[in-house]
């Protein structure tokens, strides 16, 4: 068997054709789910970059891993203490290890990924690993030469499973300035109308619309494809541009791949996965280009599977990116650890029946803390600290209706927001009954003084407040935190 893996960085589903996109950002990949398996209801456990992949490649959540954040003690795996042997626990039984000994595949990756966090524990399982070198500022095309160059020279190869890392997708958009912009003559999604739009102008958060650049809005002067703040609709559709761009150039060397295993021979031989680590807000929640909430747009994911001998379809359940693994060792006849969290979607994949999870917890903790559930036809978010976004302690979206969270159903559903409360102190007391750690991550991460991203920074921000005659916003968040954030 032969796997290729292409991770996504910041891949949204929804800006991909074959998740019905109207844009054409993506024929290739778009081409591969029409010979494979489409999940249309998969999501991470912890968003985002650094969480959402030590979850994927050990297994666990992060609840269980104790990695929910980008900095601070909520970013490293816990040491094991006396009871470590000469290898650690993850050492033993991450995804790529028990592929690499219990299922016999040579696994490699191509990604920057490790150096960007000093994720040193991402390379646990890799028989080889190849640094793209610029800690996720490459572009496509600086990716795709140490790909085709390996493909070249082992796709002949049987039992090999090759990751590779593409970060187009991710802010700030890279495309070289000679691509141009294919989708000038095509409208971006109209949900955000002009009196959204100045609503929120009038509110507050860093990457809202007034400051989409976050703390530094002079980082936005040296970006040639974004507009410094979204003033107006025809900033928001530049905006849409530049990531819509982005995709659909990352997708053309996902075809350059594909053209090298078809030149070798073993394009229908091979089982190609296609998902990211996290998606992307796009102006949801008044958050622009980046991936700061538990929400349907920063944790759903795409999840493509093509295997050889499964034929096509549609999985409509809802799955964590976690029960890849232990799928992926089941179809090749390998061992699945008890510890791990995921679980096994194999029979699905053979039987085409979409049997999932009854209800899914999604976790945010590095540019702020919130927990979220998805259950039935709803997405109930709780903030234990917004990192100034002006977001209410509770939330609930409609997600078929409403995908783009524009109407909090919250104050008007009590009843919905009890069950998925209840869903939710359900999850915690499973997760925590399970734990190796003593302490709930999320609870570290507030302990330690907020979210990583946002720690240390409120008077800065309300300065910045104060510079934009919002001073009512600078007032109201001194008093929400104190002083002290």
């Amino acid at each position: 068997m032969r796997i290729l893996y292409l991770d996504l960085d910041s891949m949204r589903p929804d800006h991909l054709g074959c998740y019905g996109y109207a844009r054409n950002t993506s024929p290739n990949i778009d081409a591969i789910a029409a010979t494979g398996v489409r999940f249309t209801d998969c999501y991470c456990s912890d968003a985002p970059c650094l969480p959402s992949r030590t979850a994927l490649f050990s297994g666990r959540f992060g609840i269980h891993t104790g990695v929910v954040g980008h900095g601070g003690t909520a970013a490293d795996l816990p040491p094991e203490g006396e009871a470590r042997g000469f290898k650690s626990n993850h050492g033993r039984s991450s995804w790529m290890k028990i592929l690499a000994d219990c299922c016999g595949m040579h696994t490699v990756t191509i990604s920057s990924f490790a150096e960007r966090h000093s994720a040193w524990h991402f390379h646990a399982g890799f028989n080889e690993i190849h640094n793209s070198g610029k800690t996720g500022r490459e572009r496509a095309d600086e990716v795709t030469p140490i790909a085709i160059d390996w493909l070249r020279r082992q796709a002949k190869n049987d039992h090999w499973f090759l990751h590779v890392n593409f970060w187009d997708a991710h802010m700030p958009y890279r495309t070289p300035e000679a691509y141009g912009n294919p989708f000038s003559d095509d409208n971006p999604p109209t949900w955000l109308t002009g009196e959204a739009l100045t609503a929120q102008r009038q509110s507050h958060g860093p990457c809202s619309a007034r400051e989409p650049w976050g703390w530094n809005q002079e980082k936005a002067a040296a970006q040639p494809h974004l507009p410094g703040e979204i003033a107006t609709l025809s900033d928001y559709r530049a905006w849409i541009d530049g990531y819509d761009t982005a995709v659909r150039y990352m997708d053309d060397h996902v075809g350059r791949l594909l053209e090298v295993l078809e030149a070798e021979g073993v394009l229908d031989d091979t089982a190609i996965i296609v998902s990211s680590d996290h998606g992307e807000n796009l102006g949801e929640l008044n958050v622009y280009g980046n991936h700061q909430t538990a929400d349907l747009c920063t944790c759903r994911i795409p999840l493509v599977i093509r295997w050889p001998g499964l034929g096509p379809g549609v999985d409509d359940a809802l799955h964590y990116h976690v029960d890849l693994p232990p799928t992926v060792v089941d179809l090749l006849d390998g061992p699945v650890p008890a510890s791990w969290d995921g679980e096994n979607f194999a029979a699905t994949l053979r039987d085409r029946c979409s049997d999932g999870r009854d209800f899914l917890v999604l976790s945010q903790c590095a540019w702020c803390c919130q927990r979220a559930v998805r259950f039935e036809g709803w997405l109930m978010i709780k903030t234990y600290h917004d990192a100034y976004m002006n977001l209410p302690p509770t939330m609930l979206f409609d997600v078929e209706a409403d995908p783009h969270e524009t109407r909090d159903l919250a104050p008007d559903k009590p009843d919905i927001v009890a069950r998925g409360e209840s869903l939710l102190e359900r999850w915690h007391t499973e997760m925590t009954t399970a734990a190796e750690l003593h302490t709930d991550p999320l609870q570290t991460v507030l302990a330690e003084g907020g979210p990583y991203h946002a720690k240390g920074k409120l008077e800065e921000y309300c300065r910045r407040l104060e510079t934009t005659d919002r001073h009512w916003a600078a007032d109201k968040l001194r008093t929400q935190y104190n002083r002290g954030a």
